[in-house]
């Protein structure tokens, strides 16, 4: 197994002229006469600029010579040409760290946390930091058979580190990059030393036998709350789930695409691959309603932590790779084969971190995670969302020095 240099590309001229005359000719969809704002989806007076700015203003090469700063390669593994950023620390002391992103993201949400973290800016810890795709995801090549979830990757993401000589390292993890992080921390835990996230995978202390033997005063909270509501019980906002269920539209209106990702991800690639305009439209959706708003969130677009640009790069290297039909597919998968609930059960025995952010879209409280993990850092923001990595990144990083921190350099040894 070898790792080739990459660089990141140029769009070509082809790819230049079709983006920019797609662009310019948009046929837009008929709305109400009445301002609903984002309530019935991403309105025209939110895509229509963007679109614009994608048209007009954004320069990819500028993202670009960013993004090329850091070393990049791509190899072989388990049949995925899979793309990655090493970036190793020069520091004895550095300990290896692996960024895992979600959907709809990239490597790229990372980007203001490679350098700060390779170098432990303010006299911080160093690492040598890791930041792949996921397979299917911007430069990573697509899985071409089925059955390619979250342990599949994650299974890829431990041969990666051991291969780069990280036999002992952590991983913090988002979105899908949270649950390939728990089933990596589950099941690789002979290297895997420490794993921190935004978004845990865990469940409530339901009245399970052993829940009731061995956490009964946990139960008897968690019973309380159905009638009480979470907020009177646990603290108001403690509590956020997504639904009763995975794709609940009843009681969730964000579940709408989990349900169509996770169903019939090839008919709605068609128009997210062919059409600029429905992919933006479609991301932007999401990094609206995920990101924190400190003000109007129906009146605002993006808010003021993440920029236009940094939205449209995320955008671009998902339009030029044509990955954005690989990436549901992650959510058919992980559907299908019911791994969120049975990976929800299962017990992190290694050193964990959560760490909330106010706009994310699921929150729980410590005492539900404690039942199946080793939790040894949990914090609490009143800024950020979904995508703290692009949000507020100093948070983020002040975090996952403190968790280094807590476990300490030992299981690193």
């Amino acid at each position: 197994m070898s790792f080739v240099p990459f660089s990141i590309p140029s769009l070509s001229e082809s790819q230049k002229e079709e983006l920019a005359n797609r662009l310019a000719n948009v046929h837009y969809p008929q709305e109400l006469d009445a301002n609903v704002g984002w309530s019935y989806g991403a309105p025209r007076w939110a895509v229509a600029p963007m679109v614009d700015a994608w048209r007009n203003a954004f320069d990819w090469e500028k993202s670009r010579a960013e993004m090329n700063r850091w070393k990049h390669y791509r190899g072989d593994i388990e049949d995925i040409n899979l793309h990655f950023v090493h970036e190793p620390s020069t520091k004895s002391d550095a300990i290896p760290i692996i960024l895992l992103h979600g959907w709809p993201s990239t490597f790229y949400e990372f980007h203001k946390l490679i350098d700060p973290l390779r170098d432990g800016v303010n006299g911080g810890q160093t690492y040598h930091v890791v930041v792949p795709s996921l397979p299917g995801y911007g430069f990573s090549s697509p899985p071409t058979t089925t059955g390619f979830d979250c342990g599949k990757m994650g299974s890829i993401f431990n041969t990666l580190m051991v291969k780069l000589g990280y036999t002992k390292y952590m991983v913090f993890g988002t979105d899908w990059g949270a649950v390939i992080g728990k089933w990596i921390a589950v099941h690789r835990s002979e290297n895997c030393k420490a794993f921190l996230t935004s978004m845990p995978l865990s469940v409530p202390p339901i009245p399970t036998v052993k829940n009731v033997m061995s956490h009964p005063l946990q139960v008897v909270k968690f019973l309380s709350s159905i009638p009480l509501g979470f907020d009177a019980v646990y603290g108001n906002g403690a509590v956020k789930i997504v639904g009763r269920s995975f794709m609940d539209v009843e009681n969730n209106n964000d579940a709408g695409y989990r349900a169509i990702q996770g169903t019939r991800p090839y008919t709605l690639a068609y128009s997210l691959t062919d059409s600029p305009v429905g992919l933006l439209a479609w991301l932007l959706e999401k990094y609206h309603a995920w990101t924190y708003h400190p003000g109007d969130t129906e009146g605002t677009v993006l808010p003021d932590t993440i920029t236009q640009d940094e939205f449209l790069t995320q955008i671009t290297i998902y339009w030029m790779t044509k990955t954005i039909g690989p990436s549901t597919r992650l959510y058919y998968e992980v559907f299908q084969g019911k791994q969120v609930n049975s990976l929800s059960l299962e017990a992190i025995s290694i050193p964990h971190g959560y760490t909330i952010y106010e706009g994310e879209m699921m929150k729980m409280p410590a005492e539900w995670i404690n039942l199946t993990a080793n939790l040894v850092f949990f914090t609490k923001h009143n800024l950020g969302g979904h995508f703290a990595a692009l949000e507020e990144d100093a948070l983020l990083l002040d975090d996952i020095q403190r968790f280094t921190k807590k476990v300490g350099r030992k299981p690193f040894d």
